[in-house]
């Protein structure tokens, strides 16, 4: 197993210095200096010239590659020509919001999606088959942005259940200790702020669970099917065993590995996904901060945002290959 996993972290060099490098190589092609956009549109030449030389733009762009190449392998993010801060402080916040959202979003897609396939699949053409396999292909083609859209008008304006925008109340922010507001708020004991920042999770947490949960279910469904008709199954149930544990007992442990295999995808896809949940919902995820670095073309920003996430997204997939053996003792890993 441990040099399997050696191995495995070994490939993720080359694939995150392919990454770097066409992230690099495509922010470049984006019209426009940086430094003018820095300074705006009445800045003279002069100043744009200096700010130019200042930041390293006018070196070749194989000796920009390589001084940022550099920098990563110091634990050096760079620094944001924006703000001039460094990119590993002004980065966590942001991705700490992501990942709480995306953390919330995947739980209700995993416990919604896997029991509703399971039931799907165990009253098989009933019209709970029927009702919840069209609710997932509604869910799959539902644009999120409407989907947040009317969340937002039904439940906030309307009923006035919860609110549109943020993660905390105004009026009482929490204090940040690891900029997991959940946590925070357990670790510091402010029950009365933990509901407070739920109530700002659901709504945005609801939009972004919709199509991995839609997708979920329907792989569920499909992998249960399958396996309730092997030989194992018809013998358990034969034996007077009760429908319940054969579902979930014997079923699903051998129905899973597809459903991991989409759920490790979705949550890598969330993290990195979720820019339309943060804009409608004024969410401080990451997705908006790269987006905003996008739009004053802060390079720093950029590289080592996408560089953080792929870096997530692909040890989420060796987490999820490192559990394939733990529910099937048939998989090994040499």
């Amino acid at each position: 197993m441990l040099s399997y996993i050696g191995k495995r972290l070994l490939q993720l060099i080359p694939v995150l210095l392919g990454m770097t490098f066409i992230v690099f190589m495509i922010i470049r092609a984006i019209p426009g200096n940086p430094a003018q956009v820095i300074l705006g549109q009445q800045a003279t030449a002069e100043a744009v010239a200096a700010l130019t030389t200042k930041l390293g733009l006018d070196k070749p762009w194989y000796t920009q590659y390589f001084d940022y190449l550099g920098a990563i392998l110091k634990g050096d993010l760079g620094e944001s020509m924006r703000t001039r801060t460094p990119v590993a402080d002004e980065l966590w916040p942001y991705l700490a919001a992501t990942f709480e959202l995306a953390l919330f979003a995947i739980i209700i897609a995993i416990v919604v999606g896997i029991n509703a396939g399971i039931v799907s699949a165990w009253f098989q053409n009933s019209w709970f088959d029927y009702t919840a396999m069209i609710l997932a292909l509604i869910g799959v083609s539902m644009p999120i942005f409407w989907l947040g859209l009317m969340g937002q008008w039904v439940f906030a304006l309307e009923l006035s259940w919860l609110p549109t925008t943020g993660r905390e109340e105004v009026r009482a922010p929490v204090t940040a200790i690891t900029n997991l507001y959940v946590l925070d708020t357990i670790i510091q004991g402010r029950f009365d702020q933990l509901w407070q920042v739920l109530r700002h999770l659901i709504l945005p947490g609801l939009a972004l669970a919709t199509i991995p949960m839609a997708i979920i279910a329907r792989m569920t469904r499909s992998s249960m099917l399958e396996v309730m008709r092997s030989d194992y199954v018809r013998t358990a149930r034969a034996k007077g065993q009760k429908m319940f544990w054969v579902v979930y007992k014997h079923a699903l442990k051998n129905a899973i590995i597809p459903v991991l295999t989409i759920i490790g995808l979705q949550m890598g896809m969330l993290l990195g996904g979720a820019i339309l949940t943060e804009t409608i919902f004024a969410w401080p995820g990451v997705g908006r901060y790269i987006y905003d670095a996008i739009s004053y073309r802060d390079y720093p920003v950029i590289q080592s945002g996408i560089l953080v996430i792929a870096f997530f997204f692909v040890m989420i997939n060796l987490v999820v290959d490192l559990l394939y053996s733990l529910i099937d003792p048939r998989i090994k890993y040499e």
